[in-house]
């Protein structure tokens, strides 16, 4: 794959439409009997898990990618995990698992699949409500892993009712930990050490360096183990980076949580309860008045330092605050307010020289990798120039806020998260879904660089609406949400990777993930994988066009679908719909016409093609040949309707 003027290109200078899977929500925790990771005793022993079977074993591999590819999913997002390289400690890498990756890869590109790894990671790691990095960087600042929710340094699902009166975690809290001490601090000192905290080294070495030298060597060794496997086309930077406290104005407030409501602690509170103080924090939630507080609790109401003896708060340390006569005393709320003399723009002054390192260190062997870079999720992007790194795609995510934490959805209701403004009706939440992709590419066409987009997570919770679909077996709504997704998608254009295909998933346990239940597959009582809501992702698209793609759309209740595009005469190859029988039927009615001129106001370039069409319906691909002239065609295919013979 090569990029050319904002397009994504296979080698016959096809426009591709990356469309697949985010693989898988499950891999994020060790390998273990199902729903093993949501329990206290995962988090123990960190140097001894494995992660090989993780999306799935291999005897299955060849089963679960021909699954797959029957359903379009040719473009695969791959789960891997810091921890799952490096668990055993600094340098030492799972060589068991990388050779299980590779035999992994060898059965994705059997069935014509690609691949891009994601470096995933939520919130830091397991061990602070996550996943993604091992426990000894924690370790390595004298942190007791133990302690974290003892302290109010983390809060974890696998801990949550230790802590909390015996009462189950709430479903969608996981996020909230970028806002508390443990994940916060990491970040910070992940991306900004340097900066924020200078004096802090590990094993001799500025702990900046420390951090990222490890996450970028461990990366590296894998690449390098991989490098030679056909089916990955491209590597991601990090998952979701969080900021931690750069930016912040005053540590004795906190500025935007991640979560607004719950137990919102101000940066100082975090900080004085992982130094061993017992802190009354607010607790906000929503009043006929509004948000307000509506109680307090105390965070480490023991009073127990979440550090080993000899180490301590690394924002002590750096001379943030202090403790005076055994009172913790804020000497710097604005420590982190200024980079450079100035309000640091964390994804360009921060996150993009971390990019930048990790693709030059990484570029070392195959030159046409793409790298897919993230931004903060449902924030900042990184800016890019003609200078910087061209084979990138900025991987952004989107998931509709409301329906995600509330696991609610009504096709005619919605709410914009960021003006807080109800939708009403179907018009408005279509719109809405797509003005909000459409700002995302506009930014990336005017800010970085005209760079493709890819979609690199959205989806549903299945338990929505009370987990009725689990009661009937009807998951006509989730379809529906779905479709709200794939229409804004079809309409931008865009690559996509919908969240995601758990192979272990269950109805009681969901992903095995933090409570979740985003899987489009699920564990059926005799031990099938089956898919969920498939009429919701299930649908036809332009999977490799001779040309540029100009328009297309599925009406999935009438079954037609319409595609525009420009001929390129010097391209050989057909353009490659797919169509899934499922949907379009066994017999569809498929015609391919030229667009002449004069014709819906076109110019009329088309006039001189005579398309020649095959429908192979074994495979779900509908090949178009031009016979080497140009122009624009239109195809349209409708579901059923009487045999065509293919000519």
């Amino acid at each position: 794959m090569r990029i050319h003027e904002g397009r994504i290109l296979d080698e016959q200078g096809r426009t591709l439409v990356l469309r697949g899977v985010n693989l898988g929500g499950d891999s994020k925790v060790p390998w273990g009997p199902p729903a093993w990771g949501l329990r206290a005793e995962s988090l123990q022993e960190p140097e001894k898990v494995s992660f090989v079977g993780r999306p799935f074993p291999l005897e299955e591999a060849e089963g679960r990618f021909e699954q797959l590819a029957g359903w379009g999913f040719t473009f695969i997002r791959l789960l891997i995990t810091w921890e799952a390289l490096e668990h055993q400690g600094p340098g030492q890498y799972d060589e068991a698992y990388l050779a299980y990756l590779r035999k992994l890869l060898l059965a994705a590109e059997k069935w014509g699949i690609s691949v891009f790894i994601d470096p995933h990671q939520d919130v830091w790691s397991r061990f602070t409500g996550g996943d993604g990095a091992p426990a000894w960087t924690l370790e390595g600042l004298g942190i007791k892993p133990e302690l974290l929710d003892a302290t109010g340094a983390a809060l974890t699902w696998q801990r949550y009712a230790e802590y909390h009166g015996g009462r189950p975690c709430p479903p969608m809290t996981w996020p909230s930990n970028y806002d508390y001490y443990a994940a916060a601090t990491m970040f910070t000192l992940f991306f900004a050490g340097t900066a924020y905290a200078p004096d802090i080294r590990i094993g001799g070495e500025p702990v900046q360096d420390w951090l990222q030298g490890h996450y970028i060597a461990a990366m590296r060794h894998a690449y390098r183990r991989l490098k030679n496997c056909r089916a990955i086309v491209g590597w991601g930077t990090m998952n979701e980076p969080g900021k931690g406290f750069v930016g912040h104005r005053d540590l004795a407030s906190q500025e935007q949580p991640t979560i607004p409501l719950g137990p919102v602690p101000s940066p100082f509170q975090t900080m004085m309860a992982a130094g061993g103080h017992s802190v009354e924090i607010p607790v906000y939630g929503i009043t006929p008045l509004g948000r307000r507080v509506i109680r307090r609790e105390t965070l480490n109401p023991r009073g127990v330092s979440l550090f080993r003896e000899g180490f301590d708060c690394p924002w002590k340390q750096a001379g943030v605050w202090d403790e005076q006569g055994g009172s913790p005393r804020l000497l710097r709320g604005d420590h982190f307010a200024l980079y450079r003399e100035r309000p640091p723009r964390f994804a360009d002054d921060l996150l993009k020289p971390f990019m930048t390192k990790f693709i030059a260190a990484m570029e070392e062997g195959r030159k046409e990798t793409l790298f897919f870079i993230e931004g903060i999720p449902n924030g900042e992007h990184p800016a890019w120039h003609e200078q910087d790194p061209a084979n990138t795609v900025n991987a952004f995510h989107w998931y509709d806020g409301f329906s995600l934490y509330t696991r609610f959805f009504r096709p005619w209701f919605g709410i914009d998260t960021v003006t807080g403004r109800p939708l009403l009706g179907r018009k408005a939440l279509a719109a809405y879904y797509r003005k909000t992709l459409g700002k995302v590419l506009d930014y990336a066409k005017e800010k970085m660089g005209n760079m493709p987009c890819l979609l690199g997570e959205f989806g549903i919770p299945y338990n929505m609406n009370g987990g009725r679909a689990y009661r009937t077996g009807n998951y006509s709504t989730q379809e529906e949400a779905l479709t709200f997704y794939y229409d804004a998608i079809d309409e931008a254009r865009l690559h996509s990777t919908i969240w995601n295909y758990s192979a272990t998933h269950q109805a009681e346990s969901g992903d095995g993930w933090n409570g979740e239940d985003l899987s489009i597959v699920t564990t059926s009582p005799d031990g099938r994988l089956l898919g969920r809501a498939m009429a919701g992702w299930l649908r036809p698209y332009p999977l490799a066009t001779a040309g540029i793609p100009l328009a297309y759309h599925w009406d999935r209740k009438k079954g037609v679908f319409n595609f525009r595009y420009r001929a390129d005469g010097n391209i050989t190859a057909p353009t490659e719909i797919f169509l899934p029988g499922e949907y379009v039927g066994p017999e569809p009615e498929i015609n391919c016409a030229a667009v002449v001129a004069g014709s819906r106001g076109d110019p009329g370039e088309g006039g001189g093609i005579n398309p020649r069409w095959e429908y192979l319906p074994a495979a779900g691909r509908l090949l178009v040949y031009h016979e080497g002239r140009g122009g624009e065609l239109v195809v349209r295919v409708e579901r059923g309707g009487t045999r065509v013979e293919h000519h």
